[in-house]
């Protein structure tokens, strides 16, 4: 277990929406899946998952089984904790976005007032980080799936997270959307050798486009593919750096 900075084994759990007592170490030094919930003594976990899923397998996590069990075992639960323990479920299971976490809240019975406080605590915690759960996105869509710009800006979107965020983190992609075009193009054409020129022209068009590059880049591109495997689109050689 990884303990967050202040830890140390054997420090008494505390609830990350309790504040911390005088002597005592403040409540984000305590890893997520030690958070109990409300002063309330140590239960099992929620889930048979004891360790985060990873970002990419999240995108076929179904918290449904979370909900089930929280729906047997907390009826009489009060509303805080019970969103408390709710929110915690989901976040073992993925990172969130402050707009996702409302949204796991919304049925909690909490009030404005008290979701906002909800929110905030779990932002201060880092339990809600919006930077890193952006940096899981960039590794995931562009590092490995190869999507470009655009696509990686739609799945921030989509995961609706802070405006402001998302324009830091496109800043930091590198400038290497058209050696990354090509790349995938001269990869994938060779899928496509038993088609006519115009179908790879038209399969790789879709193909890149899919993947969020600009139309000008996949032009571009697909020309560089059609030409690496000594079609009509042109007899030069690609290169990579």
């Amino acid at each position: 277990m990884t303990y967050l900075p202040g830890a140390a084994p054997g420090m008494k759990r505390r609830s990350p929406l309790s504040s911390p007592r005088d002597g005592e170490a403040p409540a984000d030094a305590v890893p997520i899946d030690a958070v109990p919930i409300s002063g309330a003594p140590r239960k099992p976990a929620i889930s048979k998952r004891t360790t985060p899923v990873p970002f990419d397998a999240a995108e076929d996590y179904d918290p449904e089984g979370f909900e089930a069990e929280l729906d047997d075992a907390d009826e009489s639960t009060d509303a805080p904790e019970r969103a408390e323990k709710l929110l915690l479920a989901r976040l073992r299971g993925r990172s969130l976005s402050r707009v996702e976490a409302e949204a796991v809240l919304r049925g909690a019975d909490l009030d404005e007032v008290q979701t906002e406080e909800m929110l905030d605590r779990f932002t201060e915690l880092h339990y809600l980080d919006e930077a890193k759960l952006a940096d899981q996105i960039l590794h995931s869509h562009h590092e490995r799936k190869g999507l470009g710009r655009t696509g990686v800006e739609l799945e921030m979107r989509r995961r609706k997270l802070d405006p402001n965020v998302i324009l830091d983190k496109l800043e930091e992609i590198p400038d290497d959307e058209e050696e990354r075009a090509i790349e995938l193009a001269v990869k994938r054409v060779q899928q496509l050798a038993r088609f006519d020129e115009q179908t790879i022209d038209r399969r790789l068009t879709g193909f890149l486009m899919r993947k969020g590059y600009n139309s000008s880049i996949v032009r571009v591109a697909v020309k560089a593919a059609l030409a690496s495997r000594g079609g009509s689109g042109g007899g030069s050689k690609v290169r990579f750096r």
